[in-house]
């Protein structure tokens, strides 16, 4: 398997909608990746924890056969929290609690062992520890993509744009795009912040799918209509772990490559969506995941 490297929030959620309610439970952007990307890779999480996550949620990391040599243990800190609630269209939230905690003087250590990976999957977190990372390897890997959000557009604007200039793939959503470009029209969105670096723009449109952006080439991957949403959290962060694991799977980096990881991470966020937290993702078989991509080439295939 592919080296891959998953950098990301590991932490505590505790989600509230319309139908369920957590205390806390395992969360974070880099533990959605990571679960989503061990389906075709070998993920290296590269995270901090505080001395009160327990041994169970690491050692579950680890039954994925996720690397966990990168996951500092801040004994004495506590770990990141957040905490939300969804109201009834469930394109709605909001933020009841955000403990920073450890991760407010994260220092991104990377190990010997992680040296040499083959792709580097950005979560979402400031861009100036998502560019540590990437300066801190000694091989520029084949791929890297990296998530961002509208909070770093409005007060670490420029250090974003330098660590923008870096990468190969962006993953934002339409609201942010616009705000990042200046463009209301998410084409001319695109074009402008592949000027700014990126090879590839991909857009997420949430229950509306999303599209990805390449020099003069759009494809769009529809979002699969689902009988039951029960938690949105962590549906972008599975679409990253999917899009990436694929894409070391394969080993390519083309359009076609590319268009093939857009559907198979819309699949697995279709999984996470359906459940509380990360239950959805954790345990799917490949049976399953191969139906969940079939389902999708149903829903654009047609015949004139």
């Amino acid at each position: 398997m592919k080296k891959t490297i998953i950098l990301g929030s590991v932490a505590f959620d505790a989600i509230e909608t319309p139908f369920e309610k957590t205390d806390k439970i395992i969360g974070g952007a880099g533990t959605y990746i990571c679960f989503a990307a061990s389906y075709f890779s070998k993920p290296h999480a590269l995270a901090v924890v505080g001395g009160d996550f327990p041994q169970e949620y690491i050692s579950k990391l680890e039954q994925k056969g996720i690397v966990i040599d990168g996951i500092q243990i801040k004994k004495q800190e506590k770990t990141f929290f957040w905490s939300g609630k969804y109201f009834d269209n469930m394109n709605q939230r909001e933020t009841l609690i955000t403990e920073l905690n450890v991760l407010e003087h994260f220092d991104p250590i990377v190990p010997d062992s992680y040296q040499n990976a083959d792709y580097l999957m950005l979560g979402n977190l400031s861009p100036i520890v998502q560019r540590q990372v990437i300066e801190r390897l000694t091989k520029r890997p084949k791929l890297i993509v990296m998530d961002t959000m509208n909070f770093w557009m409005d007060i670490l604007f420029d250090e974003l744009l330098q660590t923008i200039a870096l990468v190969d793939v962006i993953t934002i959503n339409d609201e942010e795009a616009r705000q990042l470009s200046g463009e209301y029209s998410i084409p001319k969105a695109a074009q402008k912040i592949m000027a700014m670096g990126p090879k590839y723009v991909i857009i997420k449109k949430g229950e509306h799918g999303a599209i990805v952006f390449y020099k003069n080439k759009t494809f769009y991957a529809p979002a699969l209509p689902l009988e039951t949403v029960i938690d949105p959290t962590g549906a972008g962060d599975t679409f990253a772990g999917g899009f990436i694991g694929y894409i070391a799977q394969q080993d390519k980096t083309d359009f076609e490559t590319i268009k093939n990881a857009i559907v198979v991470g819309s699949a697995l966020a279709s999984f996470t969506v359906e459940q509380m937290g990360t239950q959805g993702i954790e345990n799917r078989t490949q049976t399953e995941i191969n139906e969940r991509i079939a389902a999708f080439k149903t829903l654009t295939s047609y015949t004139l």
